[in-house]
């Protein structure tokens, strides 16, 4: 086990932040913090309630409201509102072509950032952390000393993405991805952006055991 280490994970979708860091807080005894599913979680109570998420000032009245918990082993990550896991319903086609509406409302990030900080605090006091998103390096843990942001070629990443997904295409997720990464990368509040100490790995050509060995290689080197 690492003691007290944070290990920022940055990326869009399909660039293989959730299975890496995933490896990467097995083979070092850290905890696991997927903050993309903490922003899916609340997105899909606000469809439940059928929220009108085109109106930023009725996300942001919801904002507040639901119980959310994080488990954060590497092993058994998982979500819950209210007492209920969502793990599955979180990942459903409506939510992920809603989520990033949600996540641009100022008190949507300013809730989930400070949760998310106060779950990294808690982790720090067992060992540490890695903890993936689109702002860890940059808003989030500013202070993490390994900072990874991870890329992939667009056919890459949508070919992953088709993979995970029942019933879509790699040209369907590529239009999607594209879609995304516009609005993360352009939103007011917290910008999918690269910290400026971070290590851009490209992914497209490794395996997953490959990315896991690079960051681990960064950890040594860093930490």
């Amino acid at each position: 086990m690492v003691s007290g280490l944070i290990v920022a994970m940055d990326g869009p979708s399909g660039s293989g932040k959730s299975s890496a860091s995933r490896g990467v807080a097995r083979a070092l005894g850290l905890r696991y913090l997927d903050t993309g599913a903490m922003y899916r979680a609340l997105t899909w109570w606000m469809l439940q309630l059928e929220v009108d998420l085109g109106d930023p000032a009725a996300i942001a009245a919801g904002a507040g409201e639901p119980m959310l918990e994080m488990n954060t082993d590497p092993d058994f990550p998982g979500v819950t509102l209210d007492g209920t896991r969502v793990d599955g319903p979180i990942r459903y086609p409506e939510v992920t072509r809603a989520v990033s509406a949600v996540s641009a409302v100022p008190e949507v990030r300013s809730r989930l950032v400070a949760l998310q900080r106060e779950l990294i605090e808690a982790a720090l006091k067992e060992g540490g952390i890695v903890v993936e998103g689109r702002d860890i390096g940059t808003v989030v843990a500013p202070q993490a000393p390994v900072k990874v942001y991870l890329t992939a070629s667009e056919e890459a990443r949508a070919t992953r993405r088709s993979a995970e997904l029942a019933g879509t295409t790699v040209a369907a997720q590529r239009v999607e991805l594209a879609r995304r990464d516009t609005l993360d990368s352009t939103r007011k509040a917290d910008p999918l952006a690269m910290a400026a100490d971070a290590v851009e790995l490209d992914t497209t050509a490794l395996t997953l055991d490959e990315v896991v060995a690079e960051v681990l290689r960064l950890v040594k080197e860093r930490a």
